[in-house]
């Protein structure tokens, strides 16, 4: 059996690590470089970089993180936020980054998923999808959370995977920052639906919601940020958590 990921996110603004609630309210978090490398060495099996406020000013800087990132950690990262074509994905790539998270341009341009899939492999190819709730449905919203595009999580995912997607990392904008646990009845509609990965984020605040993202959602692998990010939780803590749980991680570092 594969077994179930923990993935710390860093969300980067200008260049530091930050996080909010909902996507406000920003707090600093440190340095991406320097919590790449303390994640790296204390149990992490990936790491993901979300550019918040990507732009092409900001996109050299992004690059040059990346590849002091990549001197600094051993173990797989995904690299989000602005990419708009193959080349911005070869540049990420080449700059040391494993996989590449694709969000609203996907939606925008869903040929970005399958040539990226051709050029690079499906397992390069991450798709961010950023459900929110409404008068019942999941629905996916691009611009960072701003737009609903009138298309249904589910569906969206299946066609993600059917254009060549090797990897969904499902955020629940409802859930976000609330650390009220992860929301496991939209995980399992679509991990029911799909065979590729789904990485769950948006609200694990405690290891219980970590463990029932895996047994009630099919979550692959589960991503956080400030639990990890301000100590609340120990990655390895959490590891042997879902192991006495039963569910199989990997627990040497």
């Amino acid at each position: 059996m594969l077994k179930t990921r923990i993935i710390p996110c860093l969300d980067v603004n200008d260049g530091r690590v930050v996080k909010g609630i909902n996507f406000l309210n920003l707090r600093d978090a440190g340095d991406p470089v320097e919590c790449a490398k303390r994640y790296s060495e204390s149990g992490a099996d990936e790491l993901v970089f979300l550019d918040i406020t990507a732009s092409s000013d900001r996109r050299e800087t992004m690059v040059e993180t990346i590849k002091k990132v990549s001197e600094v950690t051993f173990i797989p990262f995904t690299v989000g936020g602005g990419i708009k074509s193959i080349s911005d994905i070869e540049r990420i790539l080449q700059a040391g980054s494993d996989k590449v998270s694709i969000n609203t341009q996907a939606v925008l341009h869903p040929e970005l998923i399958t040539e990226g899939a051709k050029n690079f492999g499906s397992q390069c190819i991450v798709v961010a999808v950023d459900s929110k709730n409404v008068d019942g449905e999941d629905m996916v919203f691009i611009y960072g959370g701003r737009t609903n595009t009138g298309k249904r999580v589910v569906d969206w995912c299946r066609e993600c995977e059917q254009l060549g997607a090797g990897e969904i990392l499902l955020t629940s904008w409802d859930k976000d920052g609330t650390k009220s646990g992860f929301d496991n009845a939209a995980l399992k509609r679509v991990t029911d639906q799909i065979k590729i990965p789904v990485i769950a984020s948006g609200g694990g605040g405690k290891k219980e919601h970590f463990v029932s993202a895996v047994k009630e959602g099919n979550a692959s692998a589960l991503l956080a940020a400030s639990v990890f990010h301000f100590g609340e939780i120990d990655i390895m803590d959490l590891k042997r958590y879902m192991a006495d749980n039963g569910i199989p991680v990997r627990l040497d570092v």
